[in-house]
């Protein structure tokens, strides 16, 4: 069996993954709140999440991958009215949308898939245990979880008393016994969602859900617990704070889950990523213009940690990239194939805290020194455990692109590429000749900012 490292949130170090219960690994990743289309940066989480799931079920026998829907929030409650429609319509249609556009990436579903409206009583009972606990406190018809009386709140974070207060961005409410206090039940108007409970007709704050899911369908505690760097506070730690007090185990952050793993943001062309920018990039409208596979390699590129720079230079390169493998098995059609193992290296490259950006540095070790059936099988197994490689090759290529036949543009965009690895390494020389040699083809190339561009020679 293989040994998996991972980067633990929680203690800030790389440890061995041991998981509670090596017959049923338990995951889960903070899903959507379903009131629009999804972003990048919400597809890097799925797509990482996804990976980690697809590793752990290659190692262990069984996983059970919960990720969630919120469907009950201020935004959405603001975009339904905005649109004229019920709240339902608005949280079914984007839940939907999000499932699609997440299966064009290669996403799996996840095994469960809990909506926040099914789990109510669920977190009624949670945030009565914290009243009768001594953590939550009624007033004015809200229900607040009271932060000093966790003596292990901040673990997560690691933020001192004062950024966590700023950190949260918490509302100084009068009835409030500390700023850093947050909502667990609020009330309802009558045009608003609600739901009977003992402190009046209200709906739970955000972060109680998935506290509430989580216990639910995986027990307490469970092996991993995720999703973005932007959750990591105030969300997730207040999860710990909210399901911990709950079970009385406020002394032990890692008895809800035992780890944390967060992945980095995404930034567009160096450029935080914003409407008022007009960066702001949907999955939705990505995949009218790329394969999804091509998002995917892209996502995958950087370590799920690090930012990530997205570019349209960088999908070029992950479309030359996939390019290449589809070649190769096109050309390798009517070798047969039986292995389904993945090459050592890049299993250990996975298994090292997810190190995708190796796993692509070893797929093209296998281009220059593998052939025939053994690079078929090898690049086959790696395609099933990354999500890449799921399509025939011969669809892959489809029509023929600016005139020229579907060999030709492999050929030319692999010549892009080693001129690309030439000019990085400084062989002008050699740069120069592969420009000649495209002259000669019938290709013209402009070198920009954002990388280098062809087009048939007029």
């Amino acid at each position: 069996m293989s040994d998996i490292k991972l980067y633990n949130s929680l203690t800030r170090r790389k440890e061995e993954f041991t998981p509670l219960d090596p017959s049923n690994v338990r995951m889960y990743a903070c899903g959507p709140t379903v009131y629009n289309y999804a972003h990048i940066g919400n597809a890097r989480m799925a797509v990482v999440f996804d990976v980690w799931a697809r590793l752990l079920r290659h190692v262990y026998p069984k996983v059970t991958y919960a990720s969630n829907i919120t469907d009950v929030e201020d935004k959405i409650m603001l975009a339904a009215e905005e649109a004229g429609v019920s709240i339902s319509e608005i949280t079914e249609k984007y839940t939907r949308i999000y499932n699609e556009d997440m299966a064009s990436l290669g996403v799996h579903k996840p095994n469960i898939q809990p909506k926040a409206t099914d789990h109510i009583q669920e977190m009624i009972d949670q945030i009565t245990a914290l009243i009768e606990r001594g953590h939550a406190y009624e007033a004015e018809g809200h229900v607040l979880f009271h932060v000093p009386s966790d003596p292990s709140y901040g673990a997560l974070s690691g933020r001192s008393r004062d950024e966590q207060v700023a950190g949260a961005r918490v509302e100084i409410a009068p009835y409030k016994k500390d700023p850093a206090d947050f909502v667990l039940w609020k009330p309802s108007t009558p045009d608003q969602p609600g739901w009977d409970s003992p402190w009046g007709v209200g709906r739970p704050g955000w972060h109680i859900e998935c506290s509430a899911m989580a216990e639910k369908h995986l027990g307490l505690p469970f092996d991993i617990h995720g999703g973005g760097a932007d959750l990591k506070f105030p969300h997730h730690e207040n999860e710990i704070a909210q399901s911990c007090c709950a079970n009385d185990k406020q002394e032990e952050p890692d008895s809800f889950a035992k780890y944390w793993v967060h992945n980095g943001f995404v930034t567009v062309e160096g450029e935080k990523m914003s409407k008022s920018l007009g960066n702001f990039l949907l999955v939705h409208d990505l995949i009218d213009q790329y394969d999804g596979e091509v998002l995917r390699l892209t996502l995958l590129s950087a370590h799920y940690r690090q930012p990530l720079d997205w570019s349209e230079q960088v999908l070029r390169q992950n479309k030359i990239l996939l390019d290449k493998l589809y070649q190769k098995l096109l050309d390798l059609k009517d070798v047969d194939v039986n292995s389904k193992e993945v090459p050592v290296p890049v299993l250990n490259a996975l298994c090292d805290d997810l190190n995708t950006p190796l796993v692509l540095a070893e797929i093209n070790k296998l281009l220059k020194e593998k052939e025939g059936v053994e690079l078929k099988a090898a690049l086959l197994a790696i395609g099933h455990l990354i999500g890449i490689l799921q399509q025939d090759p011969e669809d892959w290529f489809g029509d023929a692109e600016d005139g020229f036949l579907d060999e030709d543009v492999v050929k030319i965009e692999s010549l892009i590429a080693d001129r690309i690895e030439a000019k990085d390494n400084k062989d002008f020389l050699r740069a120069d000749e592969i420009r000649d040699e495209l002259l000669e083809m019938g290709v013209e190339i402009k070198d920009t900012r954002e990388g280098t561009s062809w087009q048939k020679k007029a």
